[in-house]
């Protein structure tokens, strides 16, 4: 005997089917069902997520020995020139160069170029 209400695999796309296409009952055709508009605005609720923003000043490579010598008053001489530019990283990500500058009583930095960073994207 044959069970009449057991799903069949074009039960199953049917189904597949109903949650984005709409089928006409008398014409039989199939029509596309608008997708519902996303709640949040992910960009906008990116905007939110905080992020670390360093200046590298420079970096040295320096062998244990040397790293053991290292006290009070010594001096590491770093891989970049005096005045020239610092990095900017986002989260360790690399994104410009800036210059360090006084800002009231702290440092700050002021951008020279933005390179590694598409702010665009984050438009609305």
């Amino acid at each position: 005997m044959m069970n009449m209400n057991a799903n069949t695999p074009s039960d199953a796309l049917l189904e597949d089917l109903s949650d984005e296409m709409i089928i006409d009952q008398v014409g039989g055709e199939l029509h596309d069902v608008p997708e519902p508009k996303p709640r949040r605005d992910l960009p906008q609720m990116m905007r939110k997520i905080p992020v670390t923003l360093t200046l590298e000043v420079g970096s040295a490579r320096i062998s244990l020995q040397e790293l053991m010598a290292i006290g009070p008053d010594s001096v590491v001489e770093l891989d970049v020139l005096a005045g020239e530019p610092l990095v900017i990283k986002v989260n360790g990500t690399a994104i410009g160069r800036a210059e360090v500058v006084v800002a009231g009583e702290n440092y700050g930095l002021k951008v020279i170029d933005l390179d590694g960073l598409n702010l665009d994207m984050m438009a609305p």
